[in-house]
């Protein structure tokens, strides 16, 4: 066998392994559930199902194979309002720079800004002493590759971070993805990706220690106890996906496409919770106006009574993206909404320069 049916096969059967990993009888087990949030404007417009032809640095999310794709230069920011009403925002920043005709490395960074908490204690439950600021990091750093004129392929190393005044968590993660693009056009796109594989997570610092009284054969001692944090998993899971373009019109020399289609399908195994299929549409004018739709399936999520998410299904996207220079470098701006209840939806925005 080459080395790319090797690769194919592995990757098949590593998906196949952990697609029957969903179990809801470990919901709440595992920590670090930032990383289950799609920072990225675009991806959100189609609830993330995209993951088989994403590309750029929003590729790092969905399947991180998808930044081999930067020939050049791609500089991007987010800003998404998270759930509106919780006064959570998500900022997302990041560039993929190609290294050559094959291979490209990407740094991203997702940061969460949880809003303002009542400090409480056990003596003054309402609060009163104050608010504190949580706050979530995730530092990305992936390299990508193409091994073929179809298959790519990457890795990513993340760095994550939980913090509240004095205790914090800290732990890495890996990601791996592969993306396979096939057809007379190239317009059959085939991903499967691993995600948020790394070791347990525990809680450290300060804020985890108290002051007690030890009674010792000479009398009382207050002393400093340290209270140990339990260890929690990472939500890994696995995303396995499909697009198909359509190319609506193509002018004599077969060159420039120019209405394309585009479907999209996902499927998420999740360890620690319900297995998600996610479906998406995509038009696109010239690759200047770009018009998504989206919908989040999860068992259960039809009915209020039976919907353990706040989101209830459907997403929106627009991207207006122009050529600014001899280069064909372009600049995009990006807007996508998602409908939750309860809250007022998730909005995000974003610009991107391809240089």
């Amino acid at each position: 066998m080459s080395k790319t049916s090797i690769l194919i096969t592995c990757s098949l059967l590593l998906a196949l392994h952990y697609a029957k990993s969903g179990n809801p009888e470990r919901v709440g087990q595992a920590g670090a559930s930032q990383l289950l949030i799609n920072p990225y404007t675009r991806n959100m417009g189609m609830v993330g199902s995209n993951s088989a032809k994403a590309m750029g640095l929003e590729a790092q999310f969905l399947n991180v194979a998808g930044t081999a794709f930067t020939r050049n230069t791609e500089v991007l920011f987010n800003r998404t309002a998270w759930l509106m009403g919780t006064d959570i925002n998500i900022n997302t920043f990041g560039i993929t720079q190609g290294l050559s005709e094959t291979s490209s490395i990407g740094f991203g960074v997702v940061a969460i800004d949880a809003g303002k908490i009542d400090i409480t204690t056990e003596e003054m439950p309402e609060g009163g002493l104050g608010y504190y600021n949580p706050s979530f990091y995730n530092i990305s750093l992936s390299y990508a590759k193409m091994f073929s004129d179809n298959i790519y392929g990457g890795i990513n190393m993340k760095v994550i971070n939980e913090q509240i005044p004095n205790a914090a968590a800290k732990g890495v993660a890996l990601d791996a993805g592969i993306q396979y693009h096939t057809g007379k056009y190239n317009n059959i796109h085939v991903g499967i990706a691993l995600k948020n594989w790394g070791p347990k997570m525990s809680y450290r610092g300060d804020g985890l220690t108290r002051q007690t009284s030890v009674n010792a054969f000479t009398g009382n001692y207050e002393m400093t106890v340290n209270n140990r944090s339990g260890a929690f998993e990472l939500p890994t899971m696995v995303n396995i996906g499909a697009s198909y373009d359509l190319y609506l019109h193509w002018d004599s020399t077969e060159a420039h496409k120019h209405n394309r289609l585009t479907f999209n399908g996902t499927f998420t195994s999740n360890s620690f919770t319900y297995d998600n299929g996610l479906l998406g549409l995509e038009y696109a004018w010239h690759e200047m106006l770009m018009l998504r739709g989206g919908y989040y399936y999860e068992e259960g999520i039809g009915s209020v009574d039976t919907r353990r998410t706040a989101l209830t299904g459907p997403a929106v996207g627009i991207t207006i993206e122009v050529p600014f220079n001899e280069k064909h470098s372009t600049f995009g701006l990006d807007y996508s909404y998602r409908t939750t209840n309860p809250f007022s939806g998730i909005h995000s925005f974003g610009f991107r320069i391809n240089l």
